[in-house]
Order: C-alpha cells, then sequence, then structure tokens
C-alpha cells in the first residue's frame, strides 16, 4: 500500500513538473528594417522554437535564419549571405532570458501581464545582454506572449553599404509572438 502510495505521489509529481514547461514550434519573429528610403527589408520566420517555464521563468527562443521570408528573393539572398547573417555558419540565432518579477503573473488565472524579460541573445556568434518589454497574456489556460524591441545590427557585426545609404535601418524593431 505504502508503495502504491509513493508511487502515484511520484507520477503526479513528475506531471506537474513537466507542465511547467511550456512549447511551441510555430512562435513568430519580424524584422523590420525599413526605412524612409526602402520599405522592403522586412521579413518574417512563423517556425520559431520557444519555451517558457512557469515555474522558474525562464524563456527561450530559437529561430532558423533561413526560415526568414521576405516578399523580395534578391533581399533574402542579401540577409543570408555573409556580411548579414551568415547563415551557412551561423545557422540560427536564439534568445534565453528570465521573466523579472515572476510573481506578478498567475499562469492559473486568465489576464494580461506586463513583464520584463531579461536574458542574452546570440547573433552571429555574437552574445549581448538584451532586456524587453513582454505582454503575457493567459485565457483558457493557453500563454500568449508578445514583444517589440530593437536591435543595433553594429553590435552583432553587421554593417554593410545598405545600411549606411540609409536603405536598412541600423536599429530594426524586432517583433515576437507565440502561443503555448
Amino acid at each position: 500500500m505504502k508503495k502504491t502510495i509513493l508511487v502515484m505521489a511520484l507520477v503526479v509529481a513528475t506531471g506537474q513538473l513537466f507542465a511547467q514547461k511550456k512549447t511551441t514550434s510555430s512562435a513568430t519573429v519580424t524584422f523590420d528594417a525599413t526605412t524612409a528610403k526602402d520599405a522592403l527589408p522586412k521579413a518574417t520566420n512563423n517556425s520559431v522554437i520557444g519555451s517558457v517555464n512557469t515555474a522558474t521563468g525562464e524563456v527561450a527562443f530559437e529561430a532558423a535564419v533561413k526560415n526568414f521570408s521576405f516578399t523580395n528573393p534578391t533581399l533574402q539572398g542579401h540577409f543570408n549571405g555573409e556580411k548579414w547573417m551568415n547563415s551557412d555558419t551561423y545557422p540560427v540565432f536564439s534568445f534565453s532570458g528570465k521573466i523579472d518579477k515572476l510573481s506578478k503573473v498567475n499562469f492559473s488565472k486568465d489576464g494580461v501581464y506586463n513583464v520584463t524579460v531579461n536574458g542574452n541573445m546570440k547573433v552571429r556568434d555574437v552574445s549581448k545582454n538584451e532586456k524587453m518589454e513582454v505582454i503575457v497574456t493567459i485565457v483558457g489556460g493557453k500563454i500568449k506572449t508578445s514583444s517589440s524591441f530593437e536591435i543595433e545590427l553594429t553590435d552583432y557585426g553587421i554593417t554593410g553599404g545598405a545600411i549606411d545609404a540609409g536603405k536598412v535601418a541600423k536599429e530594426p524593431k524586432i517583433t515576437m509572438s507565440a502561443e503555448f
């Protein structure tokens, strides 16, 4: 009898442990480097892998660079080329961080929560601490997240004539959204 209770307790505890980490393979990241001179440098990736641990507040995202799609194939080639993302050498970019003041979010109650996430973004093998404001929306047990922020391309070793000529924003807007 004691063994049965112990086994049941372990099964329940294990289930709760795994339920704390939510994952998705269909998060979306949009890269918008449009300027007044050129409205074309904008791309979307709808197959970003993401996770959030509701117990610890840890979050992680990973995006395959070649999965960003542009309306203009020429821009797609430039984006994946050596001077930009160099996707053959650096096939993914990633972010891993943690929700500040996790206690502000009640993952078991419907609501909208504004939080700050601090973490490490890695682009082209360059890691940099980034801080972003994130909106967490809980509806019927589903977790939705969204955030918009800017990065400085030069911080990640991305330079070039198009940036200098004003055809590509020096600080593109990155928009992320996910449903877990």
